[in-house]
């Protein structure tokens, strides 16, 4: 299988699946020297974790990491930093039903055809499981990131129809971890909650909108034509699983606007060059522009669902299917975390690639 490593100089490989022994990674290219704070690690997993609240899947991992390689005495010592997370709490007992079942909007079948084999636990490679590895790789990308005074942070803007439509400047991002969904607004995280809790009655599922801002990048980061910066954001995001969707600065909305409308006027504020506004969401000609880069990920709803639905076996045949075992209704936000790990490995990546392309 290939597929399984992203980045370019800060390249983070990673393996296992959902009920397998672990899930873990490789990190290459992490700079020697930097301070690898397991405390920031494991706090950055624990949001992402499942069975943090009554409206996520009760499956009961620590998610604990150990570091196996390339950190000595607290420092990345430059070679490959490698890292395992057991699988504590499985139960492939679950999806025993499901040996010959395709799942609709699963990778069962897609799986199936190319490999002709699949671990049918939970999807195996293809669960989200396997992210619990990019948020490690994406934890020690924010410790690089947080010697530059870099700031990553995103947030639920938006779950089935309830929406914050509230635009990021005008919101506290310091409340969104407060709220169960990580909505920034009380009123509208109620409303989310209620949402999800009324669905789960019903044995159904929702999907979402993540909102994510990057602040203090300096201008000249990214690299033009294939490599674009918002080009690799993108392919970070859509490799998460279940995403569907996403845009940066103005996004679709620009597709009806005049140019005299979206242009960001060039001016000077002190020292610095600036714009009047950033419709480019902080990216122009895939290079950043020192503005707030922010961006907007869409996810679909959860695919395992408790209520009847009809499908076939491998063979043909018209069957019956219920979803049995732990899941979310609602996978947006626990993704959180993992939208910003990649974008942190994405800004990791360009920001040392930078650092080779002048003298």
């Amino acid at each position: 299988m290939a597929g399984n490593t992203f980045g370019n100089i800060f390249r983070l490989t990673t393996f296992g699946e959902s009920h397998g022994t672990a899930i873990g990674g490789v990190i290459d290219g992490c700079p020697a020297g930097l301070e690898i704070d397991m405390n920031f690690i494991q706090q950055e997993l624990d949001r992402r974790r499942p069975g943090q609240s009554k409206i996520t899947t009760q499956r009961d991992e620590k998610d604990k990491v150990e570091i196996l390689s390339g950190v000595f005495e607290g420092k990345s010592t430059g070679t490959p930093i490698a890292f395992i997370i057991y699988n504590k709490d499985p139960n492939p007992k679950d999806y025993s039903h499901l040996k010959d079942f395709y799942r609709p909007s699963h990778a069962d079948f897609t799986y199936d055809k190319k490999y002709g084999i699949r671990d049918y636990r939970g999807g195996g490679r293809s669960s989200a499981r396997e992210t619990v590895a990019r948020v490690v790789g994406g934890s020690i990308a924010k410790l690089i990131l947080q010697t530059q005074n870099i700031n990553i942070q995103a947030y639920v803007s938006q779950i089935g129809h309830v929406i914050l439509e509230k635009d990021y400047p005008s919101l506290n991002l310091e409340l969104t971890e407060k709220s169960a969904v990580r909505c920034p607004d009380e009123k509208i995280s109620d409303e989310m909650i209620n949402l999800i809790e009324k669905l789960k009655s019903e044995g159904d599922s929702t999907g979402g909108t993540i909102t994510c801002v990057i602040k203090e990048v300096s201008p000249g980061i990214g690299e033009p034509v294939f490599d674009k910066l918002h080009a690799d954001l993108a392919k970070a995001m859509l490799s998460i699983n279940a995403v569907k969707g996403f845009e940066y600065g103005s996004g679709f909305k620009s597709a009806s606007m005049k140019g005299s409308e979206h242009n960001d006027t060039f001016i000077k504020e002190g020292d610095r060059i600036t714009t009047e506004t950033n419709y480019s969401g902080g990216i122009q000609g895939g290079i950043s522009t020192g503005q707030d880069i922010y961006f907007r990920v869409a996810f679909k709803p959860v695919a395992t669902i408790m209520s009847e639905q009809m499908t076939i076996d491998k063979n043909g045949n018209k069957q019956k299917l219920k979803g049995k075992g732990r899941h979310d209704v609602c996978i947006v936000p626990r993704a959180v975390p993992i939208v910003e790990s990649m974008a942190a490995l994405v800004i990791a990546d360009h920001f040392l690639r930078n650092k080779v392309s002048r003298l």
